[in-house]
């Protein structure tokens, strides 16, 4: 999953597609975000087990004399069209949020307590976690009157037809990347990334963020539409892939053999709306394992992030030979220098570990996504290190600390390599190292890329990187491979009713702002047609997926249970999408 990274106002993004870009509808007639709170809070210890009984409660307590036609043309099985259609379906939306909310955290706990992040080389349809996923998401589609269909564990589809042929997508993804055995917040409390964990209103769980909350909430939405006998013209199609965290093999496996919708949402983004992610790719830099064999201190081990797309909390360095205690101290000492020399936001820790030094520096872990929320221990680590008196003997993790510091730093825009460039909407290029694997005959060092459109193709600027670092390599005689693979980035034309819809439901649900927005990830919605982000995470607030902190706002959790149940009702029923 990624995080906005921008919004630009409505001229500005006009301007940068060359198209003219309507508002998103605002009707004076439609239920707006105070009058919801009123119904929210009125209707909180009541609610009725049905939503006819809702709407005929709500007819009866309400003055509004077009809401209480609406209700009773609903009731009596007639045509909606405009504001009536409008308030009917976010009724509906209110309605499951106080019906299932409680239900829906449940849910979102069982599936939490499933590991599927990927396990070594095993593939991941074949991950027993994963099995297990896709039997929770079987076992509750059934319960709930859907249709499910286990695509070879690459793709977990659940449907609820309409009455007709044509269907819209909604995609999203049930594996996550690692996670520590425990997670420790700032006031020292430890939890278990695989238990759910209130904590001051926030769903702490690995998954809880990205992305297995978009999927209890959605399946409740399609349970409310179908117990309730809410009618659709088009086909609701959830599409739960298993390998967004690592490639998208599984929803590449999925199309090959599977006609996809021609208009789609993705709930693995943000909102309002996201009409445009960066391409995302990796540089691979591959040095040849040299052990040391001379007198001295040496570099024996390093280690970095769990997953390529994920900024790391800590990095460390365990550095055997010489005097540990001395070094350890020297260490110390010089972390205490580098810290205060490059920004004081991070520490340096040295612990002397039989006859080896462990040395720690420990940031702040981010999506790599957006590396300025957190503070990157990978080449703050190689700098520290690099930048020493200390004559480490020359191995793979010489070359490695050489290498990240001399050609990434503490930038993250990909100045010292000198391929800086930004886009007007998109973004800025975003280049971050992340991941360190000792591999059999090889040392592994990733680095993740988040690229806008720029003058250059994905594939010109990855072969401008690649010719940068072997020139590198020559110049500094160094052993070093190098693979460099950048994703095509994302423009939707900022056209069509659909996205009207989803901007007007965030809208006028929340009282923000509502425009389409540009992110700096990359998710599954480049491959599909007509595909735009809608959620899960919200405008200007804390993304901690991939974090050793990862949480979902309670709050945050109702709203997209009321706007994804609205959204699948009006998309499922408005005359036309495009």
């Amino acid at each position: 999953m990624l995080k906005p990274l921008t919004s630009l106002a409505t001229t500005a993004l006009a301007l940068s597609l060359a198209l003219p870009l309507q508002a998103a509808p605002q009707d004076t007639q439609t239920l707006k975000r105070d009058q919801l709170q009123q119904l929210l809070k009125a209707h909180e210890n009541n609610v009725p087990e049905n939503f006819d009984d809702f709407l005929t409660q709500v007819k009866q307590e309400t003055e509004n004399e077009s809401l209480q036609s609406a209700i009773d043309r609903y009731l009596q099985d007639e045509t909606l069209e405009g504001a009536d259609f409008v308030n009917v379906y976010r009724l509906l939306g209110l309605y499951t949020r106080l019906h299932y909310g409680d239900e829906v955290v449940d849910l979102l706990g069982e599936m939490v307590a499933i590991q599927t992040s990927k396990e070594g080389d095993r593939p991941q349809h074949e991950n027993p976690g994963i099995q297990e996923f896709g039997e929770l998401i079987k076992e509750k589609a059934e319960a709930f009157g859907l249709d499910y269909r286990n695509v070879d564990n690459r793709v977990f589809e659940v449907e609820l037809p309409g009455s007709s042929d044509e269907a819209f997508g909604i995609l999203t993804h049930g594996d996550t990347v690692p996670a520590q055995e425990s997670w420790e917040l700032d006031d020292g409390t430890t939890l278990d990334p695989l238990e759910i964990t209130l904590i001051d209103g926030k769903l702490y769980g690995r998954g809880t963020e990205d992305d297995k909350a978009s999927i209890a909430a959605a399946l409740y939405a399609m349970k409310a539409i179908q117990e309730n006998d809410v009618p659709l013209k088009r086909t609701i199609r959830l599409m739960i892939e298993t390998t967004e965290e690592t490639g998208g093999e599984g929803f590449e496996y999925y199309k090959q053999d599977n006609e996809l919708a021609a208009y789609n949402i993705v709930l693995d983004s943000g909102y309002p709306a996201v009409i445009a992610e960066n391409g995302f790719g990796t540089i691979d830099a591959y040095f040849p394992i040299q052990e040391a064999n001379g007198d001295g201190p040496f570099i024996s081990d390093l280690t970095g992030s769990l997953a390529t797309n994920q900024i790391p909390a800590t990095a460390s360095a365990t550095i055997e030979g010489g005097d540990s205690q001395a070094l350890s101290e020297k260490l110390a000492a010089q972390g205490e220098e580098y810290v205060s020399a490059n920004g004081g936001d991070f520490q340096v820790m040295t612990d002397v570990q039989d006859d080896a030094v462990k040395v720690t520096v420990k940031g702040a872990s981010a999506h790599s996504s957006k590396p300025d929320d957190g503070i990157n221990p990978v080449p703050r680590l190689a700098g520290l290190l690099v930048q020493s008196d200390i004559d480490f003997q020359p191995n793979q993790y010489t070359a490695a600390i050489h290498y990240i510091d001399d050609n990434y730093g503490l930038d993250y825009h990909g100045k010292k390599l000198g391929v800086e460039y930004s886009h007007d909407f998109m973004g800025p290029l975003l280049i971050s190292p992340t991941y360190l694997e000792r591999q059999d005959d090889r040392l592994r060092v990733a680095v993740n890329v988040r690229a806008p459109k720029g003058e250059k193709s994905p594939e010109e600027l990855a072969d401008t990187i690649e010719q940068k670092l072997v020139s590198y390599a020559e110049q500094q005689d160094v052993d070093m491979q190098v693979e460099v693979e950048i994703g095509d980035w994302m423009l939707r034309d900022p056209q069509g009713a659909w996205l009207q819809t989803l901007l007007n439901i965030f809208g006028d649900t929340t009282g923000q702002e509502a425009e389409p927005i540009s992110s700096a990830g990359s998710t599954t919605a480049k491959l599909l047609p007509n595909a735009i982000n809608f959620g899960p995470s919200m405008p200007d607030e804390e993304y901690t997926g991939h974090t050793d902190r990862e949480f979902k706002k309670r709050d945050n959790l109702m709203l997209d249970i009321q706007m994804f149940t609205e959204m699948f009702a009006r998309i499922g029923n408005q005359e036309r999408l495009d």
